[in-house]
């Protein structure tokens, strides 16, 4: 197994305590090892060993670069638009876990609605691995904050559900695969 990196904060930094949601801050000079750095976001362990979650916009307090997440379709069309929800819900993940929301089976619905010719509404129905989830919150956020940067996009609903539960089967062939649960 590979080593983890460890990283000395450049700045003072803003964090979300996982699994919790809890927002803290964590101080210049820290020691955090990179635990998990996809979609906009790194997951970090403390040096105390709790796992923390920073933003991508921060990633400067890493030393690293922010990712940088691309639309696939500059169109406005309903359709485009939902491909476009599509692909940038791929890029939310859960903190834990190394797979996005969509192939974790966490987004059961995506509408748009057309509202004029350059202008939509999106309707997304997502749920939670677990219903007391601390960062189900931090996650639903990150789902709206990607999708309303969307071009064509001007309301957002993003709706949390627990019923159906979620279940392992509810993954994608490729994310049992890749956790190695086949």
């Amino acid at each position: 197994m590979a080593e983890r990196e460890s990283l000395v904060l450049t700045r003072d930094v803003n964090i979300i305590t996982i699994p919790d949601g809890t927002p803290d801050t964590l101080s210049k000079g820290g020691i955090v090892t990179l635990h998990q750095s996809l979609g906009n976001n790194f997951t970090v362990i403390t040096e105390y060993g709790h796992m923390v979650r920073i933003a991508g916009a921060d990633a400067d307090a890493l030393g690293m670069e922010p990712h940088q997440l691309n639309t696939l379709v500059s169109e406005t069309s309903a359709e485009a638009v939902e491909k476009n929800c599509w692909e940038v819900m791929k890029t939310v993940y859960d903190p834990e876990i190394p797979v996005n929301i969509v192939d974790l089976g966490l987004v059961y619905y995506c509408n748009v609605k057309e509202l004029d010719e350059q202008s939509n509404a999106v309707h997304v129905m997502m749920t939670l691995t677990a219903p007391g989830c601390g960062m189900g919150p931090v996650i639903q956020g990150d789902v709206e904050k990607c999708i309303r940067a969307l071009p064509g996009v001007t309301r957002v609903e993003v709706e949390v559900v627990l019923d159906p539960p979620w279940s392992r089967e509810m993954m994608s062939e490729v994310a049992q695969l890749q956790l190695g649960l086949f």
